[in-house]
């Protein structure tokens, strides 16, 4: 199960996308706004993969203009106690480690920020 889950969290942009739709259901342009670092292919791929795992769902919403909405299933609003115990395990990190570069966790910090606040 451990490994199931690391396999999800692996894959770049997948905790992010996760993430933005916490905030509720999302069309594709409305999470590409959020997360503007992401390409359009590769966000398509990720949310296609988390549809395929059970994480998103997807709705297809009928009538001129035809609107497709993204939103977490049961399986994928799970994700919010898992960051919340990355982000303390982070920040315990950052503290207990010298090796730790203050540059990188800063822009580690302003992309996350970024992310959720866009």
């Amino acid at each position: 199960m451990f490994q199931t889950a690391m396999d999800v969290l692996a894959k770049p942009w997948n905790g992010l996308v996760i993430a933005t739709l916490e905030e509720g259901p999302l069309r594709f342009s409305e999470i590409g706004d959020r997360l503007k670092a992401i390409g359009d292919r590769m966000l398509s791929l990720r949310l296609k993969e988390l549809e395929a795992l059970g994480l998103v769902s997807r709705t297809v919403i009928p009538g001129p203009p035809l609107r497709v909405e993204y939103e977490l299933s049961e399986a994928g609003r799970g994700f919010r106690t898992v960051a919340e115990a990355i982000g303390e395990w982070g920040a315990k990190l950052r503290g207990a480690t010298p090796g730790v570069c203050p540059e990188a966790a800063a822009e580690a910090e302003r992309l996350h920020a970024e992310a959720k606040v866009s």
